[in-house]
């Protein structure tokens, strides 16, 4: 419906205002004031100009469609200096009787006649004339015309009324300006474009087929389609209004668009596909738009990497595996070496973030973002992500020294085996202390057979070593875990940082042009409406 579709267009320039450039959006504003205007005025009324160049006889046919000699014809150029309006009722109150002339709009064209900025002495009424009733006929200034101003109150007009006739001579039929300027931007409106090639009379009839031909071939060329044999299209005629000849046949086409009371939407939906074609760059891009897993997935991974978060994994590991090393060790190693308390990864520790990676993190997630996007949207990706990057190292600084591995806890195993590694190193002790007695054959409470000796001092001095390889065995496996976890931990801090600052804001952006690429998709969707709504 051609209401969805204003809708969607007012939505879309709504959530675009602070994306696209204004200047970029505001046709379409002027477009939507003008959509409000026109369905405001009278649909009951049709809008039809006669536009051309100079000496088309534009003038000569509208006084011939109209009866009365209304605007000026002549062979002054320009004749026509200002628009002249006709409009067409059915009541014959002017005089009772069909073909009656006033001056003045009718009921319900003058709001039409004041937003086409037709003058009071420009207004004209037709009455009785039942055919017609609800046209509104206009004679254009010269499209060509080198009076200043002139093509400016063309390109207006034609800017603002249902349909289009253009009165076309033999000599100009082929201009460049007409088909450039007029014909070829305005190819979407065939169905509201009459094109009359005047002037036949001055022709060979053989000639008037020729020309009519090459017209249809230079139309075909400009890509306004044709209708012929009751196809839609543009209506392509043959008249001579000094002699009469066609103008009942156009007469008949303006009856058949006034008796549809359709042109005014058909107009407006021809614009409405102008504006979805002009503004499709600024919503359409190529491909598919948005984030993937995959790029998600890298981006966390590369901020991982800035925080050294595998590197510090596998130091809490060492860390950890050290630890347990010291805690199940012999104590005479202790006496060799102070004892140190475990330590864990401190803040001093923690690797800082390292700002080119994390920059280039930013960078490789914006482009995987901006795949597919139209440039104003991807421009607000990029700045989305841009704002969040130079944020983002101090905060994966402070997240990752909060979420840093500290001092290993102590399992109750590493004091049973500490406690172990006591009782061993006594039994060495002992075991010195009864071989040396022995070897002095010391009487006494301490002396004892040189076979108890070795034994305690065997299993003292060999039991150490082997419970800490065994140690050292068995702390393996939780070790690993702890560095694994410390890996993880840092990797969702880094995670959490990149979604927050980077991620969501990006979202955001991509949720947005969701949207707008939806309303886009409703305003530039085919039109089926038949009233206003």
């Amino acid at each position: 419906m051609l209401t969805e579709r204003v809708d969607a267009l007012g939505e879309l320039l709504g959530l675009s205002r602070t994306r696209v450039s204004p200047d970029a959006l505001a046709e379409s504003g002027r477009f939507l004031d003008r959509v409000g205007e026109r369905r405001r005025l009278s649909p009951d009324h049709t809008v039809v100009a006669l536009a051309g160049a100079t000496g088309s006889g534009k003038s000569t046919l509208f006084n011939a469609l109209v009866g009365w000699e209304l605007s000026e014809a002549g062979v002054r150029r320009p004749t026509t200096s200002a628009p002249v309006a006709c409009v067409w009722d059915a009541t014959g109150e002017a005089a009772g009787a069909d073909g009656a002339q006033g001056t003045g709009g009718a009921e319900g064209a003058d709001g039409l006649l004041d937003r086409l900025g037709v003058a009071s002495r420009g207004r004209h009424t037709r009455y009785g004339d039942g055919e017609l009733a609800g046209l509104v006929l206009l004679d254009l200034p010269d499209h060509d015309s080198a009076a200043p101003g002139h093509r400016d109150q063309v390109d207006r007009l034609l800017a603002l009324v249902d349909v289009v006739v253009w009165v076309l001579d033999p000599e100009k039929y082929a201009d460049a300006v007409l088909h450039e300027r007029y014909l070829r931007p305005l190819a979407g409106h065939a169905d509201v474009t009459l094109l009359v090639l005047n002037q036949v009379d001055r022709l060979p009839s053989e000639a008037a087929d020729q020309i009519l031909d090459d017209l249809r071939r230079l139309l075909d060329e400009d890509g306004l389609a044709v209708g012929e044999h009751g196809e839609a299209g543009a209506l392509v005629l043959a008249a001579s209004a000094r002699t009469g000849e066609g103008v009942p046949e156009l007469r008949a086409a303006l009856g058949r668009l006034v008796a549809e009371r359709g042109a005014a939407l058909r107009r407006l939906a021809a614009d409405m596909d102008r504006m979805a074609a002009r503004l499709k760059p600024f919503y359409v891009g190529e491909g598919v738009a948005g984030l993937t897993d995959a790029a998600r997935e890298a981006f966390a991974g590369r901020l991982a990497e800035s925080v050294g978060a595998e590197a510090i994994g596998e130091a809490a590991e060492r860390e950890w595996a050290r630890a347990a090393a010291e805690a199940c060790g012999p104590p005479w190693e202790r006496l060799v070496r102070a004892p140190q308390e475990p330590r864990g990864l401190g803040p001093e520790l923690v690797l800082a973030a390292s700002r080119p990676v994390v920059d280039e993190a930013v960078r490789a997630l914006a482009r995987a973002a901006t795949a597919g996007l139209p440039g104003p949207w991807a421009l607000a990706v990029r700045e989305a992500a841009r704002r969040g990057g130079e944020t983002l190292p101090a905060a994966l600084e402070a997240a990752v020294v909060r979420a840093g591995p500290g001092a290993p806890e102590r399992p109750r195993w590493w004091s049973a085996v500490g406690t172990a590694q006591w009782l061993l190193a006594v039994l060495a002790v002992a075991g010195v202390v009864c071989a040396a007695a022995f070897a002095r054959g010391t009487a006494g409470p301490v002396a004892a057979p040189w076979w108890l000796a070795a034994a305690l001092l065997g299993t003292g001095a060999l039991g150490g070593p082997v419970l800490a390889w065994a140690a050292r065995l068995a702390a393996r496996g939780p070790a690993q875990r702890y560095g694994q976890a410390a890996e993880r931990r840092l990797r969702d801090a880094a995670a959490d940082c990149g979604r927050a600052r980077v991620l969501e804001p990006v979202a955001s952006e991509l949720l947005r042009y969701r949207e707008v690429r939806e309303q886009y998709g409703l305003m530039a969707g085919p039109w089926r409406d038949s009233t206003f709504g």
